[in-house]
């Protein structure tokens, strides 16, 4: 079992990019789409749903999703994106989600936080521009 953890061990630094950047793609889509589709529309939505302070959220929410999730690509703050990220996806469960149950629609909300919590708790990985510029070095030096 010890040579097959060793293999699995070998491919951490990997795996933490996959899930950075598939997470990352996911939220800059998501912004993105909300510049594209305009944020008016959004906004209205967020009323509906009661979120407070609609046009104030609806900007916060479509620049951290879209500068956060690219944060995530490319593996630059991720921690902070991550932690940012993940209080949006909070507030979606919260004031959208909460009625829905996780067969409703919350299960990809809740599989996006549970992924932005793994992100947090381990680290860029040593394959972003985090470990790079030594902003997480001992992270680095762990997976060399």
């Amino acid at each position: 079992m010890g040579s097959l953890a060793n293999m699995f061990n070998g491919l951490r630094p990997f795996a933490l990019l996959v899930t950075r950047v598939l997470v990352g793609v996911v939220f800059f889509w998501h912004g993105l789409s909300k510049f594209r589709n305009g944020l008016d529309g959004v906004e209205g939505m967020f009323t509906d749903w009661g979120v407070p302070a609609p046009g104030l959220a609806v900007l916060f929410v479509a620049i951290v999703e879209l500068i956060g999730g690219l944060g995530l690509i490319l593996g630059i703050g991720t921690r902070i994106w991550a932690l940012l990220l993940g209080l949006i996806m909070l507030g979606a469960l919260l004031f959208v989600k909460a009625d829905l149950g996780i067969t409703g629609g919350a299960n990809t909300d809740l599989g996006l936080l549970a992924a932005l919590v793994s992100i947090i708790g381990s680290g860029p990985g040593a394959v972003s521009a985090d470990a790079a510029m030594s902003l997480e070095p001992e992270q680095a030096a762990s997976y060399a």
